[in-house]
C-alpha cells in the first residue's frame, strides 16, 4: 500500500555560546535524548555542537545524512544567535527551538542562561524572517523536552506533508455551492500544488481500467470490510474499477510531489455516468491516509490531510448539517450528557467516512436524496447506491477547517467536542456531535467569519496540534469555540 503521510525523523542540534562551557550543553542534549528514549521516541542525536557558522553547517549536513527530516535545535546555554537561527534557514524541514532549565548542576560553571538566549534567539528568527515552532513554555528539564519533543512530532508530520502535497481534483466545482467556490491562492501561499481536471478526464480513465486485473482482489477485501449482507455485490466490480483509477491517477500525476489529497465531483453526473456513487470508494481511500473530498471542496480535501497527518488516523468530512430535534435531546441527552440543545447538531454526509469509525450496523447503500432527484419516482435504487451509512461511532472529535475567503486571506477554525451514542434515526453516514458553546461559536464563528458548511473531523482530542500547524503555517485567523465568560468581538452583551 502506497504510503500517504509522512514518517517523522527527528533529529537534535545542541548549541553552546563560546563564552559558556561547552560540555554543559552537550550533557544536556545527552540527557533530552535518553529521556525520549525512555518514552519510546526516537531522536537522532547530532554530534556536532554548534558555537559558529562551520558548525552550523557541519550540524545541518549531519543531520540530513541521517536522513532526518524534522530538527530540535536546543540551547543548552543562552547559545550563539547568529548560527542558531541559520540552522532553521539551512535545515529543509520543520524545526523546533526548545531551551535548557537550571538545576543539573551549580549556578557558577554549571548556569547556562537559556532562559535569557531564548529571547535573543526568538528576535534573530523574527529579523530573519525564519519559521520555527517554539512551544507554549520552552524551557525545562530533559524530561520536560522530551514532552515538548513528542508534541511536536505531530506538528512536524503535518508540516512536511503539506510542504509536499498535491491536491488534485475533478471538477468543475459545482455552481450554486458555495463550500467549494474559494481562491486557490492560499493554497500557493502555504506551499501547496493543484492540479485542476475535468470530470471527463476522470471517466475516460476510468473505462480505461475496466477489466484490469487487480479489480477481483480488490472486490475480495470489500467483501471481508463489509461483510456478508451489507453491500452490493453486482457493484462491487465498477467501485473496485474507480478505486485502481484514482490510485493510479495520483501515482502516475503527483510529480515532484510525494503526497496527494483529492476533491472530486460526485454529482448529478456522476453516479449515472459511472454507474454508482463514489462515496464508499472514497472512504476507503480516507482510511489508507488518502483523503477524497465530496464535491470538490479543494480546502476541505487539504483540512483533511492536515487532520490525517496530525491524527495518525483516518478522518472525515462532513455537513453541519441539521440541528438536533428536541424531541431527541429531551429523551436521550438531557440529564445523561452535560450539554444544551444547542450545544448540539447532527454531522453528515452522504457516505465517504471510513467504516472503521462507524458503528457495527453500518452497510453500502443508496443515496436517498440523489434518488429522488435521479431515478424514476417508485423505482428500485440502481446508481444511486455505492454510498456507506451508518450512525458515526462515539467519541472525541476535533472539528475543524482551514479555509481561504473570498479576500484570499487564510483563517481557520478549531472545536474539540465528541459524538454522543445516541442513535440519529437518520440516513447518510451520521452522528449526534456535542462541542461546548455549539450555539455561541455557530453565529459568532462559522456565520460570522462566512464560513462554508463542510468540516474536517479528526475522531480524537487534536486541537492544540491543529493550532500550531496553522499558527506555522501563517494563519493568523485561528478560531476556537469560546467559553461563555470570553464573549466573541461581534456578540451582543445584552442578548
Amino acid at each position: 500500500m502506497w504510503n500517504n503521510i509522512p514518517e517523522v525523523k527527528l533529529g537534535i542540534v545542541a548549541v553552546s555560546r563560546d563564552c559558556f562551557v561547552i560540555s554543559l550543553s552537550q550533557r544536556r542534549r545527552s540527557a533530552i535524548v535518553a529521556a525520549c528514549k525512555g518514552s519510546g521516541l526516537d531522536l537522532y542525536e547530532a554530534q556536532t555542537t554548534v558555537e559558529n557558522e562551520a558548525d552550523m553547517l557541519k550540524a545541518v549536513a549531519e543531520v540530513k545524512d541521517a536522513g532526518c527530516n524534522a530538527l530540535v535545535v536546543f540551547l543548552g546555554n543562552f547559545g550563539p544567535e547568529t548560527p542558531e537561527t541559520l540552522i532553521a534557514r539551512n535545515f529543509d524541514g520543520p524545526v523546533m527551538y526548545a531551551a535548557a532549565a537550571e538545576g543539573d548542576g551549580d549556578l557558577i560553571d554549571g548556569r547556562g542562561d537559556a532562559y535569557c538566549g531564548m529571547l535573543n534567539c526568538s528576535y534573530n528568527l523574527g529579523m530573519r524572517h525564519l519559521k520555527a515552532y517554539i512551544p507554549e513554555y520552552p524551557v525545562g528539564t530533559a524530561e520536560d523536552i522530551a514532552k515538548m519533543i513528542a508534541d511536536f512530532v505531530p506538528i512536524a508530520r503535518a508540516l512536511i506533508g503539506v510542504a509536499n502535497l498535491k491536491i488534485i481534483t475533478f471538477g468543475p466545482r459545482p455552481q450554486d455551492f458555495f463550500a467549494c467556490n474559494a481562491p486557490i491562492k492560499g493554497l500557493y501561499e502555504i506551499g501547496v500544488e493543484i492540479e485542476e481536471n475535468s470530470e471527463l478526464d476522470l471517466l475516460v480513465a476510468y473505462k480505461a481500467h475496466e477489466g484490469d486485473p487487480r479489480i477481483a482482489g480488490i472486490c475480495d477485501e470489500m467483501a471481508r470490510e463489509m461483510g456478508e449482507g451489507r453491500f452490493y455485490p453486482e457493484l462491487s466490480a465498477r467501485m473496485a474499477q474507480f478505486e485502481l483509477t484514482l490510485l493510479d491517477w495520483a501515482e502516475q500525476h503527483r510529480g515532484a510531489r510525494k503526497y496527494v489529497a483529492f476533491a472530486d465531483k460526485c454529482w448529478p453526473a456522476f453516479p449515472e455516468a459511472f454507474g454508482f456513487e463514489p462515496c464508499y470508494v472514497n472512504s476507503r481511500l480516507a482510511s489508507r491516509g488518502i483523503p477524497v473530498a465530496c464535491e470538490v471542496d479543494i480546502y476541505g480535501a487539504l483540512s483533511e490531510y492536515i487532520g490525517a497527518c496530525v491524527s495518525g488516523d483516518a478522518v472525515t468530512l462532513l455537513d453541519i448539517n441539521n440541528s438536533v430535534p428536541k424531541s431527541t435531546y429531551d429523551r436521550d441527552i438531557a440529564g445523561r450528557f452535560d450539554y444544551r440543545l444547542t450545544d448540539t447538531f447532527m454531522g453528515f454526509h452522504c457516505g465517504n467516512t471510513p467504516e472503521c469509525k462507524l458503528c457495527g450496523d453500518r452497510a453500502v447503500k443508496y443515496q436517498l436524496i440523489q434518488h429522488r432527484l435521479l431515478e424514476p419516482k417508485g423505482s428500485e435504487p440502481d446508481f444511486t447506491r455505492g454510498t456507506l451509512e451508518g450512525d458515526i461511532a462515539p467519541g472525541d472529535i476535533t472539528f475543524f477547517r482551514l479555509q481561504c475567503d473570498s479576500e484570499g486571506n487564510l483563517r481557520s477554525y478549531i472545536a474539540q467536542g465528541e459524538i454522543l451514542p445516541v442513535k440519529t434515526c437518520s440516513f447518510g453516514g451520521i452522528g449526534i456531535f456535542a462541542i461546548p458553546e455549539m450555539g455561541r461559536f455557530y453565529r459568532h464563528v462559522l456565520i460570522q467569519k462566512r464560513y462554508p458548511h463542510h468540516g474536517a473531523v479528526a475522531f480524537g482530542h487534536y486541537g492544540k496540534a491543529l493550532f500550531e500547524v496553522f499558527k506555522f503555517l501563517g494563519v493568523e485567523d485561528i478560531a476556537w469555540n469560546q467559553p461563555r465568560s470570553l464573549p466573541y468581538p461581534t456578540e451582543n452583551p445584552w442578548a
